[in-house]
């Protein structure tokens, strides 16, 4: 007995203020929230030291009388819900009735605020979560909340917070968030004196994101809608060159979330085109009826639950697959250096008038008589793809039965192109209406051929060839268990693969693609890249790693000669790949030389 107690009012108002403030970023989403909600056009908000001596911020909404203004800072006490029915189909940003009170009870707070109409505003003052003064004011319309010294009576918490730098980068990064969310409402932000983010009120989110990240030509652009789920925004190119990790912005109703479902159907979207590890730059806007969302799972309203998970993670991630198959090759961009002198370069260029040229050099005949049409009629002969089979994944929600996955008809980046020779026997040179492309001709073949692996897959296994006299692949101890453990899935490669003593395996047959030499380099590298995976890998992705070193084995290689046939061939069957900017290892497979930069180089322009 007598060992149970009631805390303090002020304990436990500080104990449930640290689920809502985390640091300074949380104080000003908390009130820039409610500055959205009470139909703000205008938002300031200042920071100093990273927003730990102070975070101000204003804006011109309906204001509040004084009775609402002082109601407003008790827990629980809210304008935006009445009924536990509210709860089903929340539409603002806050609800909860917690964050003034909240980061009232760890700073020195003062509200200033004025309804349209009214004679005065009211000015409340707290400290630590005791209401210190309460007075009319001279004020605007709309609301002003300083908040200083945040956590001032917690130094426990307050020394957990970063620097000043790291906190106020942190507050940037959370108004870009709701600027992106709220293209009509104008947004500064000024830290330490300088104005850091400035956003007048713009038509739509294209505006918005001009404002906040420039001119992005290495972001596609998404757009899908199904099972009443609307998918929009923005996700980095395949071909990308920059850092392999970028922000992540997600929004479901215009609310920033962190979701796995959403995270992991854009993880997917990018591993179908490449087994190449990402965390991509996306600005992904998500709506839906609010009555299919639950927003009330955490303090924080940052995490959300879907009524239908299974078609959210579809409908994203078919959104960015969709997207991703029309990225842009990367442009080559002429600097305008001085080239220092170097040793010959060997360009080939096989055709009708090949041998008489000197060095080797011939150029290709204007009319394409080897493969039966005039060069003119490459430019527009439209290429008709064979529609994928429809998923047949029972996690794919009924609203997208019977639908299948139709692979682009030849991506935007990959248009008709005439091939002229080759740079090194490596790079394949090839003109279209555009421009000029430079094309690695392994990473070309090699993503040709794993989209043409994973398709027969869908069929069953690929073709395999028995060996006469087996061979005998000598691997390291975890190499040989990995391979041996993945027997069903190499089958349906047409590897046959058995257990030989030791550290050995015995192969019998190997797929129709490779030569027996082919054969046992992908097994020595399937032991290797299979062994780097983690344990709980699915079949898919053993599948994905082992049809990706598969198409690399057997893909023309660097520095071999092709016929003229042969880089017509590959350039067209790479116009028929759903992905044709990367390979499945994340390569870039062209870089393009635009006819802009071409003859703004020549001063045509």
């Amino acid at each position: 007995m007598g060992k149970v107690h009631r805390l303090s009012a002020e304990l436990a108002n500080q104990i449930a203020a640290g689920e809502v403030v985390e640091r300074p970023a949380s104080v000003v989403k908390e009130l820039v929230e409610n500055a959205i909600d009470a139909g703000a056009s205008r938002v300031a908000i200042e920071c100093e030291l990273g927003g730990k001596k102070l975070i101000r911020v204003e804006d011109n909404g309906i204001g509040m009388d004084p009775e609402d203004a002082q109601l407003a800072l008790d827990r629980h006490a809210t304008s935006k819900i009445s009924r536990s029915e509210d709860l089903a189909a929340i539409l603002t940003l806050g609800f909860r009735g917690e964050a003034l009170p909240s980061i009232a009870s760890v700073s020195h707070l003062a509200l200033r605020t004025r309804p349209a109409g009214a004679p005065g505003g009211t000015e409340i003052r707290v400290n630590g979560g005791t209401v210190s003064s309460v007075r009319e004011v001279g004020a605007p319309t709309g609301t002003s909340i300083e908040v200083a010294d945040l956590f001032y009576n917690l130094p426990a918490r307050r020394k957990f917070l970063k620097s000043d730098g790291a906190e106020s980068a942190q507050i940037s990064k959370m108004v870009t968030q709701l600027a992106l969310a709220y293209p009509e409402v104008g947004f500064t932000l000024t830290s330490a004196g300088r104005k850091v983010i400035e956003c007048p009120p713009v038509r739509g989110l294209p505006d918005r994101f001009y404002q906040l990240y420039g001119e992005r030509d290495d972001l596609v652009d998404v757009a899908k809608e199904a099972a009443g789920i609307r998918v929009f925004g923005l996700v980095a190119a395949l071909a990308e060159q920059g850092p392999k990790r970028g922000p992540q912005n997600i929004f479901v109703n215009r609310r920033i979330v962190k979701d796995k479902t959403i995270a992991h159907a854009i993880i997917e979207a990018y591993s179908v085109s490449s087994v190449k590890e990402r965390s991509p730059e996306v600005h992904l806007f998500i709506e839906m009826e609010p009555d299919q969302v639950d927003v009330n799972v955490h303090p924080t309203k940052a995490e959300v639950r879907f009524r239908n998970q299974s078609a959210v993670h579809e409908v994203v991630r078919r959104a960015g697959g969709a997207a991703l198959g029309q990225g842009p090759a990367p442009e080559l961009q002429l600097r305008g250096e001085t080239v220092p002198a170097a040793q010959p370069v060997t360009m080939s260029f096989p055709g009708l008038l090949g041998g008489i040229y000197p060095n080797r050099w011939s150029p290709v005949p204007v009319r394409d008589t080897t493969v039966g049409m005039p060069a003119s009629a490459a430019w527009t002969a439209p290429v008709v793809a064979e529609p994928r089979a429809a998923s047949s994944d029972p996690s794919v929600p009924p609203a997208f039965a019977g639908q299948a996955e139709q692979p682009l008809q030849g991506a935007i980046g990959v248009r008709p192109m005439i091939p002229l020779g080759q740079f090194r026997d490596t790079f394949i040179i090839a003109i279209d209406d555009e421009g000029i492309a430079i094309i690695d001709q392994h990473v070309a073949h090699e993503r040709v051929l794993f989209e043409r692996v994973m398709q027969r897959l869908t069929d069953g296994r690929l073709e395999s060839q028995l060996l006469l006299e087996p061979l005998v692949v000598e691997l390291t101890a975890s190499g040989c268990q990995v391979l041996l453990s993945r027997t069903a899935e190499l089958d349906r490669f047409g590897f046959e693969v058995a257990e030989f003593g030791g550290n050995s395996l015995r192969l019998a047959a190997v797929p129709a693609l490779l030569t027996p030499d082919e054969s046992v380099a992908a097994v020595r590298a399937l032991a290797e890249d299979l062994d780097g995976l983690e344990r709980g890998t699915t079949v898919e992705e053993a599948l994905k790693r082992i049809a990706a070193l598969t198409a690399c084995h057997a893909a023309v290689k660097a520095n071999a000669p092709l016929t003229y046939e042969k880089m017509a061939h590959i350039i067209e069957e790479l116009r028929r790949t759903a992905y044709s900017t990367i390979c499945p290892h994340g390569r870039p497979v062209m870089l393009r030389l635009t006819r802009r930069e071409i003859e703004k180089n020549f001063q045509r322009i």
